[in-house]
């Protein structure tokens, strides 16, 4: 395989996270704790089988160094022969290249498989380091013939780079819950409007009913928790969505070396687990995952996935609770919209012209969506 260069410095492409060490992978993480940029968490996609060729994620990860072999930054790539587990739909794309006589697979994907939670991509300290990477993939999309290059959920600062880089820009939106320095989840309840904040008292009520609620974390998690969550995960993710993307060796390893990093909240009636909620905790936000249940009781989803998940974040003092992709029934239980950046290259000169006209109108309209939720938050207004 031919590895991209740039004048300055060099890329070795990874198609093994583990051709590196975990020391020397984290080495460039930003401060604070990033679980799913993480060795760790990417180790455990690759090994697990959920991130390889045979799933249509095959790992390209780039790894920049100086002229003297010293590592200078990382960036997790992959070549996708697919559009699935991304979050981020360019469906119309690759449809509008295939009836151009053009091929959108393979192309490559700068994100976290299966992962709707924003974090950096261009793991680098210096602006330059980070701008090298860019070339690094510029350079290997165009040697291997591939359509285009995606980064996926970016932080502002990546999304700055690759827009000064000429990368086209995208917009999309996430309900979060933002912490304003809530005492506890009655002080958060005491921010919203009488109706609202009876509303949310009264699911949690119906929620709770006959039902024993438990968050889990480091060594309080055991391997059976793990036995009911994937069986919840497994029946509710074939229920909606047809095969689940992750399977039962990726959780295993989940606990294995990351079950400090994750809140999984479980409940109980009559003694038997009937469902459970997976979080992943990092420095400046909980971000809920996966879900599943076995029976079907009203406002348990909410429960679990949302009010829990308030708790959990305020309990350790975060910023903020990610709830994952979709979800308009987020915003009346204290979930705000907010935007979510992607960047985007395509080598096809026509099909970038159509995309970068598109997208114009598509900012807009994301941005005006966002305007018009916002003023339908929960929330007591403010006095003017």
């Amino acid at each position: 395989m031919m590895e991209p260069s740039s004048k300055t410095f060099n890329a070795r492409i990874l198609t093994q996270i583990n051709e590196v060490k975990e020391a020397e992978w984290d080495a460039h993480l930003p401060e604070g704790s990033h679980p799913f940029v993480s060795w760790r968490f990417l180790h455990a996609l690759e090994e697990s089988g959920c991130a390889a060729e045979e799933t249509g994620w095959s790992p390209r990860h780039i790894w920049l160094e100086d002229e003297h072999g010293k590592s200078l930054g990382a960036a997790p790539l992959y070549a996708k022969l697919h559009s699935q587990g991304e979050y981020v739909f360019d469906h119309g794309w690759a449809d509008a290249l295939a009836r151009a006589g053009g091929h959108y697979y393979p192309k490559l994907q700068c994100s976290v498989p299966f992962t709707p939670a924003g974090g950096p991509r261009l793991l680098a300290k210096s602006a330059a380091h980070k701008q090298a990477l860019v070339t690094a993939m510029v350079s290997a999309c165009q040697q291997w013939e591939m359509s285009g290059i995606h980064l996926t959920f970016l932080q502002e600062n990546d999304r700055k780079i690759l827009n000064d880089m000429g990368f086209s820009t995208r917009e999309d939106r996430q309900f979060h819950f933002i912490n304003r320095d809530y005492k506890d989840f009655d002080d958060f309840l005491a921010s919203l409007t009488s109706r609202k904040r009876k509303n949310i008292r009264k699911e949690r009520k119906a929620a709770q009913d006959g039902v024993v609620i438990k968050r889990l974390t480091g060594d309080n998690l055991k391997d059976e928790h793990w036995d009911v969550f994937y069986q919840c995960y497994l029946d509710t993710g074939q229920r909606k969505w047809g095969r689940p993307y992750l399977n039962r060796e990726f959780f295993a390893r989940m606990q294995e070396t990351m079950r400090d990093d994750i809140c999984l909240v479980m409940a109980w009636m009559d003694g038997d687990p009937v469902a459970a909620a997976l979080n992943f905790i990092g420095s400046d936000a909980l971000y809920g995952r996966n879900w599943g249940a076995l029976i079907d009781k009203p406002f348990l989803h909410f429960e679990l996935c949302y009010y829990q998940a308030i708790e959990a974040g305020l309990e350790r003092g975060l910023p903020r609770v990610e709830a994952g992709a979709q979800g308009e029934h987020k915003l009346s239980r204290g979930y705000e919209p907010v935007a979510t950046h992607s960047a985007h290259y395509l080598a096809h000169p026509g099909l970038r012209a159509a995309v970068e006209d598109y997208l114009v109108r598509e900012r807009q309209a994301v941005e005006h969506e966002i305007e018009i939720l916002g003023e339908h938050t929960p929330f007591k207004k403010k006095e003017s």
